[in-house]
């Protein structure tokens, strides 16, 4: 038997999601509404699909180890220095590398109950002393995550605003709050993956002298290159080299690179997918209130849908949903657990759903 670490040895081989193409396989059919990973229907720039399909004789070529290209893109458009960015393999990719630069056996860690469960997956990776804090009205409780940080000393805060799996969201105020609540070596974890569908006020302006944040941002939203994965850090010059001297520096695809460019450069798409996602999840709201359910506020890319009943209710509605050809999510934990979570849909899609909902509620009353 190879030498397992002790920490492998004892966790269990799960993952932190089921894809839906292995339920298609196991299902033995596609589903015909894809609504269930967050990731945008409404597809990426046609100018970024033209750029990457451009690039594709070049794929005998590594990627730039350094993103240079992209990361300075970032930089202007963000306003700050290229030093102030790192460019990883999805936030999935980053927080992996952000875990293994500050948590080791028994590090304390703290997060939310119920919140992006890979974070989870890399803090039990390297032996992380998880401390989970409860939701407070269906979004993160950041004065509950502050004194968690302070009873724990925790090294890493994460916290995910806008939220997922909720949907919901804080203000910025609210975060500066936690910030300086927290003990002086812990660092926060922003997750803004879904910062281009935030209200006004929901997310802090940049800050790249505090080395106490780190910002970590995706194009697998509303960009739509969620198969691309590509997402990156915003934080401190001192924060980012760290990232340096850990990060799989090969790891970034060059097709995706240059994709995540043409991406950025093309607004106009972006504003045009916000606007549709906005108007599916109004869309979503309607059939959800046809059938007796309720879509709480979002400000991302899914509409989470309260059942109004508990978890056995909602896993079964799933599973209903499914058997119909509509693969949705939900969240794992109580109370939060009653509800179910759908994606922003073409009308086609909504179409499915909306034949869907009636019948497999009716299923499972």
């Amino acid at each position: 038997m190879p030498r397992w670490t002790e920490i492998v040895s004892g966790l269990p081989a799960t993952v932190p999601f089921v894809g839906p193409e292995a339920q298609e396989r196991r299902m033995g059919r596609r589903f015909s509404a894809r609504l269930g990973a967050n990731e945008s229907v409404f597809g990426p720039s046609p100018k970024a699909v033209e750029a990457m399909q451009k690039a594709a004789a070049g794929l005998w070529m590594y990627g730039d180890p350094e993103s240079h290209d992209l990361r300075h893109a970032l930089a202007q458009h963000h306003g700050i220095k290229a030093e102030n960015i790192v460019v990883g393999e999805g936030i999935d990719g980053l927080l992996g590398t952000l875990v293994r630069l500050l948590v080791g056996p028994g590090t304390p860690v703290v997060t939310s109950d119920g919140a992006y469960p890979t974070f989870n997956y890399h803090v039990a990776s390297v032996g992380g002393a998880l401390t989970k804090v409860p939701y407070r009205d269906d979004a993160e409780d950041a004065q509950g995550l502050a004194k968690a940080a302070q009873s724990t000393n925790a090294a890493l805060v994460y916290l995910a605003n806008p939220d997922n799996p909720m949907g919901s969201w804080i203000s910025a105020g609210q975060i500066a709050e936690l910030i300086s609540a927290l003990p002086p070596d812990t660092l926060l974890c922003l997750d803004e993956a879904y910062c281009d569908f935030a209200p006004r006020g929901a997310i802090p302006p940049l800050d790249v002298t505090a080395e106490n944040i780190v910002r970590m941002r995706t194009f697998s939203k509303g960009y739509g290159l969620a198969g691309a994965r590509v997402g990156y850090a915003i934080g401190a010059e001192t924060t980012i080299r760290a990232f340096e001297k850990i990060r799989n520096h090969f790891g970034m695809n060059r097709l995706a690179q240059i994709g995540a460019l043409a991406a950025l450069e093309d607004d106009p798409h972006l504003r045009s997918t916000i606007f549709r996602v906005r108007q599916s999840l109004a869309n979503i709201g309607e059939i959800a209130g046809e059938n007796g359910l309720r879509a709480l506020p979002s400000a991302t890319n899914f509409a989470t849908i309260d059942c109004g009943r508990d978890g056995a209710f909602a896993r079964a509605l799933v599973a209903a949903l499914a058997e119909a050809g509509v693969f949705v999510r939900m969240p794992f934990v109580a109370p939060q657990d009653r509800c179910i979570r759908i994606s922003a849909g073409r009308p086609q899609d909504l179409k499915v759903l909306r034949d869907a909902l009636p019948k497999a509620l009716a299923a499972i009353r």
